[in-house]
């Protein structure tokens, strides 16, 4: 069996199933596709099957034009009922791993999607989990729900793990020129995955064991987290100390060597940074190891968001206005420049906040035009505004928490009456109308 579905690999003839056609698994099925595989998608999101199936786009850098093609040629299939897992030669699963109230992981889409395959599982499937997670998940929570039904793993069908690399909106790097780190949980596994994914990325980085590949990721979201939390202390000290953090980055990234430039801001996004090392910290707690350094970069960079309303209060009382009643516009939705994704995405909780203090709050984001329903946010439904001038000026505040290129800031700048910049986004604009405070 693992001849055959080499062979099919090497040939191009396998099915490559894809589970969860978001920011991950929609990029992910570009790659293969470009390889030259057929693919066949699953979501339990009808919505987004029926919008692939009429051949539109939901996500910003992947083009209508691009699915409608793929759909009509039939290289692309997508479906929602999970009855049709059994087809795919291997299984790629995207599904989100997101955190409980308490910050413990949430396993319950990987352990649902797991139960499916199962049910469904042949002689022969390679299944490979994608999803950011905590070392020992392949091994100890995949792999006992795919060998309940008697096949064994490694001779009957083969399981590994590949962390998803994704950064939206990335020109030099989509999903096909991003390496991919490999690891399988025997060696027959390892193998037919490393020759899956090579025809489909630029490179495959191999590693020993599920764990390892497991543990690249939540090292690599853990390095930025930790490294985001540093400087946005420093930003709460240099403030203090009257200090321009972005002034001190910008001298000490003159270094060639030994200084890696990272920058504060409102708060984590996206999906992987804000939750990958409480991951990490829990699997550490479970082996009664402390994480303290780590919890401590989480609960810093969690404030973030409370630091700017503080700002923006502060701010207004300085115009003699209060929070009650003021009408502030948040600019930016997405969790970062120039992407339509608003997972984990600070403007949320900074717009939970104010509106708990009275403000009357609108938003602005070309990239986001109908503000999405978060899991764990409640706020009314709101459309994206237009930055006309009459707008910006009936504004009491205007805080920019996502610096989009698409902003006009020397517009925003001219008739707003006071702008608080999260972003250093107004950095280096000319005399403005707008009393300009860095946050």
């Amino acid at each position: 069996m693992p001849t055959q579905l080499s062979q099919k690999i090497a040939e191009k003839r396998a099915i490559v199933g894809i589970i969860g056609l978001g920011y991950v698994g929609l990029p992910l099925a570009k790659a293969f596709i470009e390889g030259g595989f057929h693919i066949l998608g699953f979501d339990v999101d009808q919505r987004k099957i029926d919008q692939l199936q009429a051949g539109q786009s939901y996500i910003g850098h992947l083009k209508s034009e691009w699915i409608s093609e793929c759909i009509k040629n039939e290289w692309l299939q997508v479906t929602s009922d999970m009855g049709r897992l059994g087809e795919p030669d291997a299984i790629l699963i995207c599904v989100p791993t997101p955190l409980t109230a308490s910050r413990d992981p949430d396993l319950s889409y990987v352990e649902s999607t797991a139960h499916q395959i199962a049910a469904r599982l042949r002689p022969g499937q390679l299944v490979v989990l994608e999803s950011t997670t905590y070392p020992g998940t392949t091994r100890d929570v995949m792999l006992p729900i795919l060998a309940a039904g008697g096949l064994k793993c490694g001779e009957d069908f083969y399981l590994a793990y590949s962390p998803e690399r994704e950064d939206p909106g990335n020109p030099d790097f989509s999903a096909g020129r991003i390496p991919k780190v490999v690891g399988g949980y025997d060696a027959i596994s390892a193998q037919l995955a490393e020759q899956l994914y090579q025809c489909a990325v630029s490179e495959v980085v191999p590693v020993s064991s599920c764990e390892v590949a497991e543990a690249c990721k939540v090292l690599e979201n853990t390095y930025r987290a930790v490294n985001i939390a540093l400087v946005n202390e420093l930003k709460k000290v240099f403030d203090r100390l009257g200090i321009d953090v972005w002034e001190v980055i910008d001298a000490a990234k003159t270094k060639p060597f030994g200084f890696q430039a990272f920058y504060p801001g409102p708060g984590l996004g996206g999906h992987c940074i804000p939750i990958d090392p409480f991951y990490l910290s829990w699997i550490a707690r479970k082996h009664d190891v402390p994480t303290r350094f780590i919890e401590l970069a989480g609960e810093v960079n969690a404030s973030m968001p409370d630091y700017v309303v503080e700002r923006v209060a502060l701010a207004l009382n300085d115009a003699r206005k209060a929070v009650n009643g003021s009408k502030i516009c948040i600019l930016g939705i997405a969790y970062k420049r120039d992407v339509d994704d608003p997972r984990e995405s600070p403007s949320f909780r900074i717009m939970e906040l104010l509106a708990a203090r009275g403000a009357v709050i609108s938003y602005s984001d070309p990239h986001v035009p109908r503000l999405p329903r978060m899991r764990h946010h409640r706020l009314p439904s709101m459309t994206s505004c237009n930055l006309t001038e009459d707008y910006l000026a009936a504004q009491d505040c205007v805080v920019v928490v996502t610096d989009h290129a698409a902003f006009d800031y020397a517009l925003i700048a001219a008739h707003s009456g006071l702008v608080v910049d999260t972003r250093n986004a107004m950095g280096g604009l000319p005399i403005a109308q707008a009393t300009i405070v860095k946050a």
